[in-house]
This record gives structure tokens, sequence and C-alpha cells, in this order.
């Protein structure tokens, strides 16, 4: 039998009995909607996670650390790189030469240190942290109230919200935190001064030479060591100007202690804040060069972060990026669209039931028909093709019916959820996500399904006798 004539008699028998094969593929786009819809909301649940981590900052970013703190991430990777003894310090040389590795955008240190603001003639204790320029995309400060620095340079700070509700004296009850709105604590805050009491580190050369017991110096000792440089502690003061709040805490995903003032990261590196590594490296005989606890690279983009970490480890320093952390999120998802996956294939797996059904019932009621076709030379193979291509073109229609119905369904949720989002003042989201790939596979799954459900009344058919079957009344 040729395809046109067997595609042309398919088609004619499922427009015959159009109100049960109508209710067949309806039962089809149901199972294939809520496959759709439930797969859907798994995609769009991992695409939400992953723009929220884009726009963190991190999730293009490799944390390096120096394997001589052995307090590094990547332990698991050590044997594979330099011992500690071999590793180099983590200092301006190491910083520009991992900023020179292909794929870098910036790699900048982790400048951050404890220190007192006074604001009012009343003094603050609080972790102060160096941002780059850089920075001025990351979500946490996205429409704060106020502005970003206005140079890299610039006498300024951004708090964060809980340091601004402490030099407000504001103490809400806990858990309360985030009922304060955060435009209700810029208002008295934004254009006022603070002043920053920090210890400078100063170089000089011993005049006693090379090999010779020296001591860093200030107002009080810190420690001795063994070097041909002396650093002395100068208490000095700093003017900054609050120029905005913000509400999100860009350190939140970090492993760090979290700073809750945040000043231009050029501002920061000029100051020379007097850092514990400083007299440890010293003691210590490490690089005269500044040395850091951790440093940020930038990479360009978030698929080339582990190309960029193999090559900073060749160099002899742990790394660590959110995406290492994300391993376990992205197996949670698998999980979960496996899940949803299949309960969303159950309404399928129940509209399958229904083309048996009205195939089974077709071979009752057309076993005379089966029987002429077989007396005029059709063969059994022929028999099945035709029985083949009405639950195909079921199937075909209901997949293609169902993604429509699943995208709408979709569609209808997210606008309800955005709504909901809008009325307690949250920022809209996209929940829902339906990729070409998805609509492709739901019609393909749909018609494998349709073709699988028609493999016994084709067989039952095909096994006809045509002397009975043209007995049938």
């Amino acid at each position: 039998m040729k395809t046109y004539d067997l595609t042309e008699l398919a088609l004619r028998n499922l427009r015959e009995s159009s109100l049960r094969n109508s209710l067949t593929t309806i039962g089809i786009s149901v199972g294939v909607a809520s496959l759709v819809a439930m797969l859907s909301l798994g995609i769009g649940l991992q695409k939400l996670a992953t723009r929220h981590l884009a726009k963190s900052g991190l999730f293009d970013t490799v944390v390096v650390t120096s394997r001589r703190e052995m307090r590094g991430f990547g332990r698991d990777d050590e044997r594979n790189t330099a011992s500690a003894a071999e590793s180099r310090t983590l200092d301006e040389p190491a910083r520009q030469e991992i900023e020179r590795l292909p794929d870098v955008l910036e790699a900048y240190p982790d400048i951050r240190f404890i220190t007192e603001l006074r604001y009012q003639d009343k003094p603050h204790l609080t972790m102060v942290s160096g941002i780059p320029d850089s920075a001025r995309s990351n979500d946490a400060f996205a429409g704060i109230p106020g502005t970003f620095f206005s140079s890299e340079t610039a006498p300024e700070v951004i708090l964060q919200k809980s340091f601004a509700m402490e030099l407000l004296g504001k103490t809400p009850p806990p858990g309360q935190e985030d009922d304060v709105p955060v435009n209700d604590l810029a208002q008295p805050l934004l254009g006022q001064e603070l002043t920053m009491r920090y210890a400078q580190r100063v170089s000089s050369p011993s005049p006693m030479g090379e090999d010779t017991p020296t001591r860093v110096s200030a107002s009080t000792d810190l420690a001795e060591s063994w070097s041909d440089e002396a650093y002395s502690v100068i208490s000095r003061e700093q003017k900054l100007k609050i120029v905005g709040i913000s509400d999100l805490d860009p350190d939140s995903m970090r492993g760090a202690a979290r700073a809750r003032v945040f000043l231009p990261l050029k501002l920061a590196q000029d100051l020379r804040v007097m850092q514990p590594s400083d007299v440890r490296d010293s003691m210590r005989g490490f690089s005269k060069q500044p040395s850091y606890s951790t440093i940020s690279v930038r990479v360009k983009n978030p698929k080339q972060v582990e190309a960029v970490e193999q090559a900073i480890k060749k160099l002899g320093f742990n790394t660590f990026s959110i995406l290492d952390a994300t391993r376990s999120l992205r197996q949670f998802f698998a999980v979960l669209d496996l899940f949803l996956g299949i309960f969303g294939s159950l309404a399928l797996a129940v509209a399958s039931i229904g083309i048996v059904n009205t195939l089974v019932m077709a071979i009752l009621e057309r076993r005379r028909e089966i029987g002429i076709m077989k007396a005029i030379g059709a063969s059994d193979g022929d028999v099945k093709k035709l029985f083949f291509a009405e639950a195909g073109a079921m199937g075909l229609l209901g997949g293609v019916v169902g993604v429509a119905l699943g995208w709408t369904i979709g569609h209808i949720i997210n606008l309800g959820t955005n709504i909901y989002l809008k009325r307690q003042a949250l920022p809209p989201e996209s929940f829902w996500s339906v990729p070409w790939w998805l609509v492709g596979a739901a019609i393909v799954f749909a018609f494998i399904v349709s073709l699988v459900s028609g493999l016994y009344p084709a067989a039952r058919a095909a096994r006809l006798d045509p002397v009975q079957a043209l007995r049938y009344e």
C-alpha cells in the first residue's frame, strides 16, 4: 500500500469516529500539557537561580588563596599541584600574573579590615571592605538609595542596611530586620560624614642591615621580625561621605567575614591599612610586596571558569568558585526535573490507555472492512501500518495541542504569580521557561507513546482471519 493511500485512509477513518477520536486526542493533549508544564517549571526555577547567581557577581568569579596558609578551598586537588612549602605567596606579582592569564577580565585583592568609624562622635567597630569599580553591576548595588562611588579613589562609602540601622540606633525585634524600609534609613544618612580611624603601615629601611633583628614599631610594639625592612604603624583618620545604602549583602555568598561598610578598592589600597598578613609575612621572611589573603578573579564567560581554575592551580594556588558550590544545586535540579517529568508523564500514560481503547473498538467496528482489505490483497503489514498511522496521527496532533496548552498554562500562572509579587512590593520574576528543545521533545515523545499504544491493536487487527471477518455482521 502506498504512503499516500495509507495516509488518506487513516485520516478518513479518524473522521468517521470524530467524537471518540477527538476525546482521545484531548486526553493526549492534557498529558503532554502536564508534562510540558512540569518540566517548564523546573527549567524556569533553574534559570531563575542562575540569573540571581550571575547578578551576585560571583557566578563568573574564582576566589584564589595561597596554599602557604592552608586555609584555601579545593584541598582534594592539592596532590596535583605544588606543595605548600613550594607555593608562592599571594602577593602583587602573583596577582598580576593571574590577571594576565587567558580569559581573565580582572584580578583584584580582597582587602577587608576591622576598624572604628565615628558617626556623630559615637564610635562603631565594624568590618570594612574595598570593592572594585566593576561591582557597580552587582545585584546588591542595583537600584540602591543613593549612588555608587563617583570614582575609584573617592572618599565615599556605601553602608550595608544592618550597619545603617546601627548608626541610627534602630534595633528592630529579631526576625523583623527586613521590615525596615531601606529608604527610611537612606534619608537621614545620605550625604553625612563618617570618620574612619585606622592603622597605616609605613615601611622604612633598617639601618642595621641584613639579618639584623628589627622591630615593627608604632605607639606600641607589635612583633619582632628578621628582615632588612622595618614596618611602622601610624594612626590615621579618613573622612568618608555616605553615598548609598545597600539592602542586600554582597558578601553573603563569600566564605570570608562579611563587611558592613564598603569603599572603593583603589582608595582602600592607597590607605595601606595594616593587615595581619603584613606582620606574619615579615616574621616569616616572605616577599616585601603586599600580600593578600584572597584574590578574586573575574572570568570573561562562566563557561571558562573551570579552565581558569586549572590554570591558577598550576601556579600553585588554591581556587574556589561558585560552580564548585553549585554542583549540589545542579544535582538537585536534575533530580527535580526527573520527578517532575515522571509525574507529568502519568497523565500521558493514562492517555495512552485511551488510544488502546479507541483502536480496539475500531477493530470491532471495522472487522468487515479489514476482511475486505485482506481479501483484495492487503497484507498483515499493511493493516498494521494503517493502525499505526491512526495512532501516530492522534499522538502528533495531541502533542502539538498539548505543547500549546502547557505554554498557555505556564504563562497564566507566571502572570498570576507576578501580580501577587507586585502587591507584595517585590520585583517581577519569570518562573516558567519553555525552550525549543522541550517543545520538540514533547511532540516526539507523544508521537512515540501513541505508536507504542498502537502496537497491540495493530497486531490484533493483522491477525484477523479475512473469511471470519467477512462473515462478521
